[in-house]
């Protein structure tokens, strides 16, 4: 075999064959849409008029928009191949932006930078003509598993569990996992009665014992305790064997949360609030924290996220991810998702059935018996339904040409 032949019998040489063609990038655009939320979709296109789709974080998104439009200049031009570099450089050497957006000074705008760089995964799947896992190192599974936040509306009430069940084992996207959290009465200094902490107790095991084994349960904590009150949490909860305890302390890390994984036998998980592996990197270090839950639009996209997976493997530390997207970003993330090899699950605001299901044109029905598809279409899959989104425009928004 001459060496021509050999270099063409590597899967990556078409690659390099395709990307020798080299592109530019000639427009960044934006278009927010809203429902309960709101929703920033960005599309980037290149000298070829091939385009990437992707979406920013939204609600809360002050600045969001405004960042991206502030980053236009500097990205048209470039090379939409050369995303790890756009990424980490993103703004260098633009006066009107003093820096970079990635590099975690105080005018770091990471939700802007990782939109962008979303965008730029789908647009370089769709010039390579490869789905976008393919290009992250290729997929370890064929679908995401995805979670909901179908919740009992008195979990001291039995009767009111047992028509929850009834409810989520009928829902026809077959979710199976469901996070939520708990009633009780608000205290300003961080801890709770030991009243609360009994009712939590009666309030999980009414849930487990309605829905039984076959769905799984996540227990919500919205960054509300101290130390000593999330380990009194977590041993309420134990009984129902949940899949993890999410965000029961102060956002930022400090040894109380190494104290609180050591005392805990309910896995502990955090992270949707952190940004770059610099964020992520004392609780892996520390043992800080047993499972990651990122949200791609806050961490810095997709091979960011993807380095503090890989951080995080040789602890033993596998990941989720945090989602209040639209569908967008649900079905993104998810194929994000399959190039990660220890993935638990995905967080979802969609899978209703509503017009949030309806904002992509995709083949068949969007959420499978909890599950979401990995696509073989280049990039990320994603065509958006012009019709559904025009419906949704939020106020002074219009539709991109």
């Amino acid at each position: 075999m001459t060496r021509r032949s050999l270099l063409a019998a590597l899967p990556f040489f078409s690659l390099a064959q395709a990307a020798s063609a080299r592109h530019r990038i000639t427009n960044l655009q934006t278009m927010v849409i809203q429902g309960g939320r709101s929703y920033i979709l960005v599309k980037i296109t290149s000298d070829n008029g091939t385009y990437g789709i992707a979406e920013a974080y939204g609600t809360p998104g002050f600045g969001v928009k405004e960042q991206i439009h502030a980053i236009k200049p500097w990205l048209l031009g470039k090379d939409p191949l050369e995303i790890d570099k756009l990424y980490t450089l993103m703004g260098q050497g633009n006066s009107n932006l003093s820096g970079t957006r990635t590099d975690g000074s105080a005018h770091n705008f990471m939700r802007a930078a990782s939109g962008i760089e979303m965008a730029l995964w789908d647009l370089a799947g769709k010039l390579l003509n490869v789905p976008s896992s393919t290009l992250l190192g290729g997929r370890f599974a064929s679908k995401t598993r995805v979670y909901n936040h179908a919740a009992p509306k008195d979990q001291l009430d039995k009767a009111s569990c047992r028509e929850w069940a009834a409810q989520v084992k009928a829902d026809p996207a077959g979710f199976t996992c469901h996070k939520f959290g708990f009633a009780h009465e608000k205290h300003s200094n961080r801890i709770l009665s030991t009243k609360d902490l009994l009712n939590i107790k009666k309030g999980f095991d009414n849930c487990r014992e309605a829905v039984g084994w076959d769905h799984d349960i996540m227990v919500h904590c919205h960054w509300e305790y101290d130390v000593r009150t999330a380990i009194q949490i977590a041993e309420a909860v134990e009984e129902c064997k949940p899949v993890w305890l999410e965000d029961p302390l102060i956002v930022d890390y400090s040894d109380s949360w190494k104290r609180l994984c050591a005392s805990s036998e309910v896995p502990i998980c955090m992270g949707e609030n952190l940004a770059r592996r610099e964020g992520f990197l004392p609780f892996i270090l520390n043992q800080g924290t047993d499972i990651l839950h990122p949200d791609l639009r806050n961490s810095g996209g997709f091979l960011e996220t993807k380095r503090i997976a890989d951080l995080a493997a040789p602890f033993g530390m596998p990941m989720g991810t945090h989602n209040t997207g639209s569908q967008v970003n649900s079905y993104a993330n998810a194929q994000w998702a399959t190039s990660i090899r220890d993935f638990i699950a995905m967080e979802t605001v969609t899978g209703k059935g509503d017009w949030m299901d309806k904002l992509l044109l995709l083949d068949g029905p969007y959420i499978k018996n909890g599950h979401i598809a990995a696509t073989d279409k280049p990039g990320l899959g994603i065509e958006i339904n012009p019709d559904t989104a025009k419906a949704h425009l939020a106020p002074g928004e219009a539709w991109w040409t």
